[in-house]
């Protein structure tokens, strides 16, 4: 039977719930990009069904910061997904803060599993410094998921070597978490 991944693609491509902005580059920009690389090697795999939050570029999810938020975790709640990865760019006031973190609600947990080994990947393949494992229990899409769910910041949109690798080589990104899951799945 195959594994359920959903990955949710962070924000909306217009208000509400748009992303942080930096170096030129629009967090919702990059987001959906790296999640439909992803999901692409998921289900080339045979192993996944995968689901994502924004199926095109102008996907729209709902008319607040909250429904927004919602509509995903709805989604993937309702589709009974196994996993749920949530893909988002970091940001600072400060232009020289840099590198690769990712929350989960809790730790020891399955969701930290799975964080450690994308963290791991993602830094391995990027080069970018690993920031560790965050708990942020007050995310709604860490908080309200029926499932193991984890909300990778691949690095900082404020940081100009971050901004512009996340642009310019999604794909690095995408195989990053792409071999965590597999890491985690044992699957690799």
């Amino acid at each position: 039977m195959a594994i359920k991944i959903y990955i949710d693609q962070g924000h909306n491509p217009d208000s509400p719930n748009a992303g942080a902005e930096g170096n030129g580059y629009r967090e919702q920009d990059i987001t959906y990009e790296v999640g439909t690389i992803l999901a692409d090697l998921l289900r080339s795999n045979g192993n996944f069904d995968v689901r994502v939050s924004r199926p095109t570029p102008e996907t729209q999810l709902g008319t607040t910061n909250a429904s927004s938020l919602r509509a995903r975790v709805d989604e993937a709640n309702s589709w009974g997904a196994d996993y749920f990865i949530s893909i988002h760019t970091n940001a600072s006031t400060s232009s020289s803060v840099n590198g690769t973190e990712v929350l989960v609600y809790s730790a020891p947990s399955v969701s930290s599993e799975l964080a450690e080994d994308i963290l791991r990947e993602l830094t391995e393949i990027t080069g970018l410094r690993n920031r560790g494992i965050k708990l942020r229990p007050g995310l709604y899409v860490l908080r309200k998921t029926n499932m193991p769910a984890v909300l990778v910041e691949m690095g900082f949109i404020s940081n100009s070597r971050d901004a512009n690798l996340m642009a310019n080589e999604p794909e690095l990104f995408a195989e990053g978490i792409y071999r965590g899951i597999l890491d985690f799945l044992s699957l690799s």
